[in-house]
C-alpha cells in the first residue's frame, strides 16, 4: 500500500529521504501536485509531500529579496509582492490552465523546480536567473545549501541553475531565496493586425531589436484569440513609467508603420488580460483532448516548423511567444500525439520539443522531454547518479530508466 509522507520540517524531509535510500524505495516528490500530469507517469511506492513547508520566512522589499518554503502557494507570494508594488519579473505561467489541475494553487517550489517563465522571459530571464539560493535534500539523504541572500553570489558551483528544471529528480527543495523587482507603473500593448506568421516573426524581431525596450512579443495566428484580441494579431508589450511608455509606444508605432499592418493599442486591464492568456497558453487549452507541445526554436524558424508539421497532415493550432522562439502547438490526440512529426520538424531546424499535455498512455509511450544527444545524456546520467545514486527521487519522470 502506498503511503504519503508530509514532513513539517526540513529535518523530517531528510529523515524521509534517508529512509527511502536505505530501503531503496522510490519517492514521488510533490509540493502541491499541480504538475503531476506532466512528464512520464511515475510508479512509486510512496509520495513525499512538501506542502507543509509553507510560508514566507523573509521578505525585504527594500533589498528586493524574498525567502519562502517550497510549499508556499505562488498566489500568496504574489499577493505579498503586490502590496509592496513588486513582482516576480520572470512571470511564471500557470500550467493548471492546460493541465486542468488546481487552478491558482501551484507552489513556489514547483515554479523553480520546473523553471517556469512567461512572456517576459526574453527580457528578464528564466526562473533560474532569479533564484539566489536554496536548501535541499539530495537523493543521498544529504542536506545541501547553495547561494545566499545577495544578488551577486559566485562562490562555488551555481547549483541553482542545476536544480531549476530538474523536476525534483536531483533533490527535494526545503527552502528558497529569490530576487523580486519593482512592478511597472503602467503597460501598453501595441497590436499589429493581419500579418501572417512569417511576417509577424520579422516584425517581432525588429521590435525586440529596437531601442524602445519591448518586454514581450507574441503572435496570435488567424483563429486564435487571447484577452479579447483575435488573430492574426502581433502583440508587443511596453512597460515602465507612464511618460516613458507613451513616448516609446509612439516611436514604436512610427517605426513599425513600414510593416504595412493596421496598428492599435490596448492598455491597463486589457493588456494584462492579453498577456495572462498568452502566458498560460489559454488559447490552446480547449478542446481538452488535444495534446499540447512546447517548442523552443530559433525565432525565425518557428513558422517553418509549424508549416512542416501541417504539411505532414497534422491539423495543428499554434501560438507564438518569446518573439517566435517559443511555439505552443496543439495537435489531435490520436496515436503518439504526432511526436515523430513534431520532433522531426524541430530537429530539422534545431531546438527541442516538450510534450506538456497528453494522456498517461501517450506520456508512457513517448518521451515527454526531448531526447538528448549522446554526450549530453551521458552527462545528465552522471549528474543524476551524483545527486541520487539509488534513483529514489522521481525516478523516470524526465527519462525512462533514469
Amino acid at each position: 500500500m502506498a503511503d504519503t509522507f508530509k514532513p513539517a520540517t526540513a529535518d523530517q524531509v531528510r529523515e524521509a529521504i534517508a529512509w527511502a535510500v536505505s530501503e531503496e524505495t522510490p519517492l514521488e516528490i510533490v509540493s502541491r501536485a499541480t504538475k503531476r500530469a506532466l512528464g512520464r507517469p511515475l510508479q512509486t511506492a510512496n509520495t513525499l509531500d512538501l506542502s507543509a513547508l509553507s510560508g514566507i520566512g523573509l521578505y525585504e522589499a527594500e533589498e528586493l529579496i524574498c525567502q519562502a518554503g517550497p510549499g508556499t502557494p505562488l498566489a500568496e507570494i504574489e499577493a505579498a509582492l503586490q502590496a509592496e508594488n513588486q513582482r516576480l519579473a520572470f512571470e511564471p505561467m500557470d500550467l493548471s490552465v492546460l493541465l486542468g489541475s488546481g487552478a491558482g494553487e501551484q507552489s513556489i517550489g514547483g515554479v523553480f523546480a520546473c523553471n517556469l517563465a512567461g512572456p517576459r522571459r526574453i527580457k528578464d530571464g528564466a526562473a533560474r536567473d532569479h533564484l539566489l539560493g536554496f536548501t535541499a535534500v539530495t537523493g543521498r539523504g544529504d542536506v545541501v545549501k547553495s547561494g545566499g541572500r545577495v544578488v551577486k553570489n559566485v562562490t562555488g558551483y551555481d547549483l541553482s541553475k542545476l536544480v531549476c528544471g530538474s523536476w525534483g529528480t536531483l533533490a527535494a527543495l526545503t527552502d528558497l531565496t529569490f530576487k523580486v523587482l519593482p512592478a511597472p507603473e503602467t503597460e501598453t500593448t501595441v497590436l499589429l493586425h493581419g500579418l501572417d506568421d512569417a511576417r509577424a516573426v520579422k516584425a517581432m524581431s525588429a521590435a525586440m531589436g529596437s531601442s524602445h525596450d519591448v518586454s514581450s512579443a507574441s503572435h496570435l495566428p488567424d483563429g486564435i484569440a487571447a484577452g479579447g484580441v483575435s488573430g492574426p494579431a502581433t502583440a508587443l508589450r511596453v512597460e515602465g513609467f507612464a511618460p516613458s511608455v507613451l513616448a516609446r509606444v509612439a516611436a514604436l508605432r512610427e517605426e513599425l508603420a513600414a510593416q504595412g499592418a493596421e496598428i492599435s493599442t490596448v492598455d491597463g486591464d486589457a493588456s494584462l488580460a492579453l498577456w495572462r492568456d498568452v502566458r498560460d497558453a489559454r488559447p490552446l487549452a480547449e478542446p481538452r483532448d488535444r495534446a499540447v507541445w512546447k517548442l523552443s526554436v530559433a525565432p525565425m524558424a518557428g513558422p517553418e516548423v509549424v508549416a512542416a508539421v501541417r504539411a505532414a497532415g497534422v491539423a495543428a493550432a499554434c501560438l507564438y511567444d518569446w518573439a517566435g522562439g517559443l511555439v505552443w502547438l496543439a495537435v489531435p490526440p490520436a496515436g503518439d500525439a504526432a511526436a515523430a512529426v513534431v520532433r522531426g520538424a524541430v530537429d530539422a531546424v534545431g531546438g527541442h520539443a516538450t510534450l506538456i499535455r497528453a494522456s498517461a498512455d501517450i506520456r508512457a509511450a513517448v518521451e515527454p522531454f526531448h531526447p538528448q544527444p549522446g554526450p549530453v545524456a551521458a552527462l545528465a546520467r552522471r549528474v543524476k547518479e551524483s545527486f541520487d545514486p539509488k534513483g529514489v527521487l522521481n525516478p523516470g519522470r524526465m527519462t525512462a530508466g533514469v
